[in-house]
């Protein structure tokens, strides 16, 4: 059985200090080309939403991914989920699809 998605409401520096110390070290916004080569092997974890006290589009998100064949942690983070970058809307996808597994 997967595992269920965490949510967390946290300041971006917060949310990557904690994911941290779970364990999640590599960078996926540098690596994107692990995911983009193999989405199937990758699945989120935690997912930390924060947006700004008084501007929405302060809005940031960070994913906590792991690699279901190399058990390797990491994390993504999304300045604004408006973006045209396929990555990015492949976590969306994840995240929509997740929500649906029981």
């Amino acid at each position: 059985m997967k595992e269920k998605i965490q949510y967390r409401y946290k300041s971006t520096a917060e949310a990557l200090n904690e994911l941290q110390e779970l364990g999640y070290t590599i960078d996926y916004n540098i690596e994107k080309e692990q995911i983009k080569a193999n989405p199937t092997n990758f699945d989120i974890t935690y997912i930390y939403r924060y947006e700004g006290n008084s501007d929405p589009d302060d809005e940031s998100s960070v994913y906590g991914i792991i690699n279901n064949k190399s058990n390797e942690k990491g994390v993504y983070v999304v300045g604004n989920l408006g973006t045209d970058d396929d990555v990015d809307h492949f976590l969306v996808e994840i995240e929509i699809k997740r929500r649906t597994i029981k």
